[in-house]
């Protein structure tokens, strides 16, 4: 009988445990936290984004994400792998996109498939489009004298060569590529914005949208600040009250550099490294 009471009373506490394990979920549940991610300055690299959106969609604590872009693009493939875990975030918990004053081209193309996106009435945004700056140094080198002298073992393997220019039946090759990730981008934007893709083909020749013209033309779904954005990401993720917001401190330039992103202050002092590449980038 003793034991029978010992066996009960044992039982009786596991369940008081479990039934507080769940009020006490439930509760931070109601008070989650609201993770803001920041994207800034040319998209270079993927990594670090990437794994921060992935830490806090594996987060339990945080019930949304901000993904903060202040950005005018950058590279086609880091472009694309943040786009690609945004998406994967959003199956698990809330994404919404603040966009600060440029979010353009690949910093468009990572913002289209969250849950919501906010601009500021005067974001440049848009840049639907496909960049490849090749400069043609024959007429300087010929100029100083200078010639040079290629092996190659493939007829095209020194395409859109610096060092002469770019024949017609480069540019038809060229031009079939840069149409190619084009459709790409036109694709990812419509998949994301669930907007037909004849619609996105018609705003996607490259020109910008301020914010106001971007929520007219639907690639935005509101306007308002960061402060509005993290309000918005609580009030879908179902948190009440005033959610905590967690961020990672900014990193300096030489950290940035390490890791392999491009710091804003240094892409503005050399604007001509984004050259013989293709891009999705906002390049006034």
């Amino acid at each position: 009988m003793k034991k029978g009471r010992i066996a009960l009373f044992a039982a009786l506490f596991v369940l008081s445990l479990v039934i507080l394990s769940i009020v006490i979920n439930l509760f931070a549940g109601m008070k989650g936290k609201v993770a803001v991610v920041n994207v800034t300055g040319p998209i270079v690299e993927a990594k670090t984004v990437v794994d921060e959106i992935k830490g806090h969609a594996k987060d339990a604590s945080i019930r949304a994400i901000v993904l903060r872009v202040d950005s005018p693009g950058g590279g086609v493939v880091a472009s694309q792998e943040i786009y690609e875990q945004v998406k994967k975030a959003k199956a698990k918990k809330k994404v919404v996109v603040s966009m600060g004053s440029v979010a353009a081209s690949g910093g468009y193309y990572i913002a289209a498939p969250a849950d919501h996106i906010i601009a500021n009435s005067g974001t440049i945004t848009g840049s639907i489009g496909v960049i490849m700056v090749v400069p043609n140094l024959k007429g300087l080198l010929d100029k100083v004298g200078i010639k040079t002298d290629v092996v190659k073992s493939g007829r095209l393997k020194d395409l859109a060569s610096v060092f002469r220019g770019i024949g017609p039946e480069e540019r038809e090759i060229i031009q079939g590529v840069m149409d190619d990730v084009h459709e790409q981008f036109i694709s990812a934007v419509a998949d994301g914005r669930k907007m037909p893709v004849k619609k996105v083909r018609a705003m996607s020749d490259g020109r910008i949208f301020s914010g106001r013209q971007a929520l007219k033309a639907g690639l935005v779904d509101e306007l308002g600040d960061l402060d509005f954005a993290v309000k918005k990401a609580a009030l879908l993720a179902g948190i009440e009250g005033e959610p905590e917001v967690v961020t990672k401190a900014p990193k300096g330039a030489l950290s940035r550099l390490l890791e392999g992103q491009m710091p804003e202050e240094f892409s503005r002092a050399l604007p001509d490294m984004n050259m013989k590449y293709m891009y999705y980038m906002y390049m006034p």
